[in-house]
């Protein structure tokens, strides 16, 4: 299994080039991985972020192919 971690909405933003609103929004639409709450914060599982990343490529990869 790969090692997970926990990051916060900064790191989010930064690894996916999305907004903050954009982020929650997604969640909300279930196109996102939903955050854990961490006390007060709501964090992220980085396996989890990457996973949508790689997906996204992948489709695009798919499209580009057809």
């Amino acid at each position: 299994m790969a090692e997970r971690s926990l990051i916060k909405l900064t790191e989010v933003q930064k690894r996916t080039a999305l907004s903050r609103s954009s982020i929650y929004a997604k969640v909300a639409a279930g196109a996102f991985p939903r955050p854990v709450k961490q006390g007060a914060s709501s964090v992220w599982v980085d396996t989890e972020v990457q996973e949508w990343i790689d997906a996204l490529i992948a489709c695009r990869d798919q499209q580009h192919a057809a």
